[in-house]
């Protein structure tokens, strides 16, 4: 990668104007000669510049270059309602990869574009990574602050695990399996269109953002007739036991194993009806090489994104909403309260810093935030472990860790190479009972999960350990439509 800046690279961060591209081409070369900064972190500033100049008009380095920007604003801004088409950089620059061995080449390219966007400004790859849409799963990708892409935060915004703990013996899921297996059936449903049956009275829909635009407006009818149903593909309820091998403050149980429940899914049609949307608007607003397209990206000062932000924090807390509806349930039924809860998003994006300082917004499409001290769960598959970890807050990946343990195997490959009998023998020697789901989930198309929390001891701390005992998911015939893993 050459150390210099070219003009290309400065106008595809919106250096459009010929004495700014000379200006600003002139800083580079004496900040590079005289080694103060390196190119990645030059062209990051210059961008931060072109957004926000007055931030950096007393700056005693990049003082006269943002007071040029400034006056240049209206032309600047002119210029991208006009056009509004980018090119990529050269090259991508240089970005963690976690569990590189583990991690097909697919993910790897999808990555290498993400971090060649204009506005990208640090990226790194989880070792559970894998080919998606725009954004590989496992990515993690901080833009300039006024930037956010629909796309790498996923079409299931805020998809998220929760888990409730309950101060019982482990023993109690082997004396009383049936019976947690009929709360699962009588309290859970999955599928694409499924709707809900007898939820619970629920706060979430109080908010007053539900009235906030008109598309949200729309989808208020969806959101309420699928408050506390699962989706299909990789979304699941399952009962389990929790082993705490040492008392930490955080999960305020002794050491010991304890009856647990834990939930996967999202926004369900709410969230992927406004990830459609605004993919497509952002797709029309912003022109990137075919390569790239599903990397569109709104402007927060825009109508637009301003909307998007709105409904994609709606959905968030509609996600949470929707596990807490099955989690009330089976607190309910089996007459205990929880002893604690954990849960998280791996499927949004949030207003953040680097470790420079830099305002950014983090998008984390299949990853976890692991900043420090901050709870989270890794799962494995229906025959492997998962994982409640705390956060280190490394600053390399950018406070995050992988979200699952990643697939090794497509769905389409799975559905025609794998045989439902070896699926059966291998969820039997685990002693897990399956109830729905089908070939393309399978225990055998997931990666090791203790390769994958092995390729980030330097991101989390494992607090606990959750093996799953019985799982409910889609059944085949209820999960038809296009899902994003």
């Amino acid at each position: 990668m050459s150390k210099k800046l070219n003009n290309n690279e400065l106008k595809a961060i919106g250096f459009y104007d010929v004495d700014l591209l000379k200006s600003g081409g002139k800083l580079a070369k004496g900040l590079l000669k005289q080694k103060l900064y390196t190119k990645d972190e030059i062209l990051a500033t210059f961008a931060q510049l072109i957004e926000n100049p007055a931030q950096y008009v007393d700056d005693e380095v990049f003082g006269a270059l943002a007071a040029a920007i400034q006056i240049k604003q209206p032309f600047i801004q002119a210029k991208k309602k006009q056009a509004n088409e980018f090119t990529l950089k050269p090259q991508s620059p240089a970005y963690k990869v976690y569990g590189a061995k583990q991690i097909e080449a697919g993910a790897l390219q999808q990555m290498d574009t993400a971090m060649r966007l204009p506005v990208s400004l640090a990226g790194a790859l989880m070792p559970d990574a894998h080919h998606g849409y725009g954004l590989p799963i496992g990515g993690v990708l901080a833009t300039t602050s006024n930037t956010v892409i629909p796309f790498a935060v996923g079409v299931d915004i805020a998809c998220r695990m929760c888990m409730s703990v309950f101060d019982i013996d482990a023993s109690f899921l082997e004396q009383k399996g049936n019976m947690l297996k009929s709360y699962l059936l009588e309290n859970t449903l999955f599928g694409l269109d499924t709707k809900a049956n007898h939820p619970l009275p629920d706060d979430v829909f109080d908010l007053p953002e539900w009235k906030a635009t008109d598309v949200i407006r729309s989808l208020r009818y969806k959101a309420e007739a699928q408050i506390g149903t699962s989706g299909t593909g990789n979304h699941f309820v399952e009962w389990g036991i929790i082993e705490i091998s040492m008392e930490s403050p955080e999960l305020k149980l002794p050491a010991g194993k304890y009856l647990t429940l834990l939930s996967h899914s999202g926004s369900r049609g709410f969230g992927a009806n406004i990830a459609n949307h605004y993919s497509k608007l952002a797709i029309e607003r912003t022109k990137l090489p075919k390569e790239a397209q599903h990397l569109a990206w709104l402007d927060l000062d825009s109508e637009e994104g301003q909307e998007y932000w709105i409904a994609m924090n709606l959905a968030g807390e509609y996600a949470s909403a929707n596990h807490h509806q099955i989690h009330r349930k089976m607190a309910k039924v089996l007459n205990v309260k929880p002893a604690i809860i954990v849960e998280n998003h791996h499927n949004f994006a949030w207003k953040e810093t680097l470790s420079d300082g830099t305002p950014v917004i983090v998008h984390r499409k299949g990853a976890t935030p692991a900043g420090k001290g901050v709870l989270g769960i890794i799962p494995g598959s229906s025959a492997q472990p998962g994982f409640v970890i705390k956060g280190k807050g490394d600053p390399v990946s950018i406070n995050s860790a992988s979200h699952g343990a990643g697939r090794l195997m497509s769905r389409t490959k799975a559905l025609n190479s794998l045989n439902k009998q070896d699926v059966k023998k291998m969820l039997a020697d685990k002693g897990v009972t399956m109830i729905g789901g089908d070939l393309d989930e399978a225990p055998m198309v997931y990666k090791d999960i203790h390769q994958v929390i092995e390729a980030q001891q330097d991101l989390v701390e494992v607090l606990g350990k959750f093996t799953p005992k019985i799982v409910r998911m889609a059944d085949p015939d209820r999960r038809k439509g296009s899902r994003e893993d």
